[in-house]
């Protein structure tokens, strides 16, 4: 679970099998981010363009909420930080107008610790919604990089949602 390390950030941390150029192509190539994530081209260099289109239909056979069905889910982002294969932060409006989520890689023997660090999310229900999504979405990274059936991501992300409304 995420923890909120100051106000108005969430910091994830997850260990993933390795080795770390493939995580890095998680995070960054089209094809594998939208099997966990969302598609979308990014221009890997600081100031760079990072679209971001969410089908959840592509990481999750169960189907999308009513509360969500409303919510954009195409945007463009702006990268802020590049050093591959090891960080990755792009602006993220959803979560606040200066709000900012940052990727960070190392490796760990076989395996790679990645560490997500969400910034200035904008109040305490957006910091929960935004929470329970990251700690959902990476379950399902991990499951895709552990090559198994990837957990519902819906029914996930409502229980990690209500976990993190009782611990943040």
């Amino acid at each position: 679970m995420g923890t909120s390390t100051e106000p108005g950030t969430v910091r994830l941390e997850r260990l993933l099998p390795g080795p770390i150029e493939r995580v890095w192509a998680y995070l960054t190539e089209s094809d594998k981010r939208a099997t966990w994530f969302a598609s979308g081209a990014f221009d890997l260099r600081v100031g760079g363009k990072a679209d971001l289109h969410f089908d959840h239909s592509n990481i999750s056979s169960e189907k999308t909420p009513d509360e969500y069905k409303s919510k954009k889910s195409d945007w463009s982002e702006t990268i802020t930080r590049v050093e591959p294969p090891r960080l990755l932060s792009y602006t993220f409006g959803p979560a606040g107008p200066e709000s900012e989520v940052t990727f960070e890689l190392e490796p760990r023997g076989r395996d790679v610790l990645l560490v997500i660090t969400h910034r200035r999310v904008v109040d305490r229900k957006t910091m929960v919604n935004v929470a329970g999504g990251w700690d959902a979405h990476v379950g399902i990274l991990a499951d895709r990089l552990n090559g198994v059936q990837p957990r519902p991501f819906w029914t996930t992300h409502a229980k990690l949602k209500g976990e993190y409304e009782a611990r943040l």
